[in-house]
């Protein structure tokens, strides 16, 4: 079955209506279970007062959130006024030096928030792992990064560096994690990139230019240091036709949604509601299976924001950053599930690619996925609920390989080339319908539990079966014909089909005469290009 498989309208009209009378009703009972819970003692610390013309409480249960758009943005907001102002002062005046004052800008703006402890305890990660790169040992840099991460991971190594900043307030620990472990990252893909290097090696002021970017410092995303080299390096500061345009589009959108999820918040209480287990044990099905469905979208949402403004700044300083994640209401494989595509550009790079080679051979897949989640586990902290989500994503990357091998033998492959490309969509879709599920499940259990992802699995393959789990996938294959339509339709556009060759000309009848002559059947090319002119039999005679 090929990406450009289309099915008869009707039955897409069907397939989306469906889709958005199903979103309808689970996002009524979301919003009754909210109202009517929301003075219960378990909501007070994370149900706060909203705005003062909803009338309404707030759901501010997402720390991380409320500290980007509400508690600290005046902060941030300065933070990166300052350093859009001075790249620009200095891409008028100076565009030679604009990676130092990058990373001067940086330093200043680290020093002021963390203290100098801190900047001296970066720096003194940053010139370990340059010593290390020197060395160019490929795995020499990998046991080194790996296990300077540890330490900012793992007990007791966290406490003793954590107590080398001093003060007290409350951004300082989501400051110090975040900023720590992303310079780890970006040190290994330095000293991983510099062993690649055949010519010399690269200066430790290109590594501290590349950490202290300020936009990326904190709280990613990660761009790994081949590309920030080249772009920050690159002496064309000309823009093309457009581009301050669509930036300006893209900042007011990150507004607008912005505005969205805090209204959201006033009427469903998505994030706080799957910490009261009493609360979950009594509301419906489709209100349990549509929280945790929201649960995810907000993840994606929350990501595609917070990188999306960072994306923004560094888009004036000419960068091109990672794109924001992928929609988890687009996602029905594996392969393409993730929530940080920074994270997941660097994984595939050192780790995935790397060891996976063209991902043709189970082996080697096996042993790729194993360290590429390895590595994402220690990247999230050691814990036995990372250490599951790692086990059955991994398990589940592997298993649509060895599907996709196992559905490539015989007798498969000539029932599919006997049965319509459009009922080879409907089979796949159903297949991929159970994908679906399986993907939210585990990563349900990543963000809100394993007690809150056991419940929901139970509610919708046991206590709901048949009419909950039925009509549950069945609205779920209409999902995934709608994604399959959206990828039809973005082939088509990158990949438009060739219009077919006019039909050709019939030769054209001559009047019947009654001297013989031979007539030369044209070519198609020609009866394509022109069609000739009948021939005059009279002038012929005359002639």
């Amino acid at each position: 079955m090929g990406i450009k498989t289309a099915l008869p309208r009707y039955e897409l009209y069907v397939y989306n209506v469906v889709l958005c009378l199903a979103m309808l009703w689970t996002t009524r009972w979301i919003f009754d279970v909210s109202s009517s819970n929301s003075n219960r003692k378990t909501f007070k610390t994370t149900v706060q007062p909203g705005w003062y013309y909803f009338g309404r409480k707030m759901d501010t249960a997402d720390i991380e959130w409320m500290m980007w758009f509400s508690t600290f943005r005046e902060h941030i907001i300065f933070a990166l006024s300052g350093h859009v102002l001075f790249a620009k002062i200095c891409s008028m005046l100076a565009p030679q030096y604009k990676p130092l004052v990058y990373m001067a800008y940086g330093m200043l703006a680290v020093f002021a928030s963390m203290g100098w402890a801190y900047v001296t305890l970066i720096l003194s990660h940053c010139v370990l792992l340059y010593s290390i790169s020197l060395v160019k040992l490929r795995w020499l840099c990998f046991v080194a990064g790996l296990t300077t991460l540890a330490t900012f991971k793992m007990e007791p190594f966290i406490s003793w560096q954590a107590g080398f900043v001093s003060g007290s307030f409350e951004l300082r620990p989501i400051l110090f994690y975040g900023g720590c472990g992303f310079t780890i990252m970006r040190c290994m893909s330095f000293a991983l990139d510099n062993c690649e290097r055949k010519d010399g090696n690269y200066s430790i002021l290109e590594l501290l230019k590349y950490n202290f970017y300020l936009p990326f410092f904190y709280f990613g995303p990660i761009m790994t240091f081949d590309k920030f080299y080249i772009q920050v390096n690159n002496p064309n500061l000309t823009r093309k036709e457009g581009e301050m345009w669509n930036i300006s589009i893209q900042a007011l959108l990150h507004l607008a949604v912005i505005i969205i999820v805090a209204i959201i918040f006033h009427f469903m209480y998505f994030l706080t509601i799957p910490s009261d287990t009493k609360l979950l044990k009594h509301i419906s099905d489709w209100a349990l299976i549509g929280l945790a469905y929201f649960t995810l979208v907000y993840d994606w949402v929350k990501a595609a924001v917070m990188f999306g403004v960072i994306n923004t700044v560094s888009r004036l300083d000419h960068l091109d950053p990672p794109r924001p994640p992928k929609c988890i209401t687009l996602l029905y494989v594996f392969s393409e599930t993730h929530f940080d595509r920074g994270i997941n550009d660097w994984l595939c790079k050192y780790v995935y690619n790397y060891l996976g080679g063209k991902h043709d051979n189970v082996l080697d897949e096996l042993i790729a996925s194993l360290c590429t989640f390895g590595v994402a586990a220690l990247w999230l902290g050691p814990s036995w609920v990372v250490f599951i989500w790692a086990f059955l994503n991994c398990f589940g990357l592997n298993f649509e390989l060895w599907t996709a091998k196992f559905f490539t033998m015989e007798p498969f492959t000539s029932i599919e080339m006997a049965i319509s490309e459009s009922m080879s969509r409907r089979i796949r879709a159903v297949l991929n319908t159970f994908n679906f599920w399986t993907i939210v499940l585990y990563n349900v259990l990543a963000l809100s539990g394993l007690d809150f992802a056991k419940l929901v699995a139970k509610r919708l393959l046991l206590k709901g079966f048949p009419f909950t789990t039925i009509t549950v996938m069945f609205v779920t294959y209409c999902l995934i014909q709608f994604i399959k339509e959206m990828e039809r339709s973005q082939a088509l556009i990158d990949d438009p089909d060739p219009i077919p060759p006019p039909a050709p000309v019939p030769p054209p009848t001559n009047a019947p005469s009654t001297t013989t002559t031979t007539t030369t059947v044209p070519s198609t090319t020609q009866i394509d290009t022109a069609t000739p002119e009948p021939v005059d039999t009279n002038k012929e005679k005359a002639e």
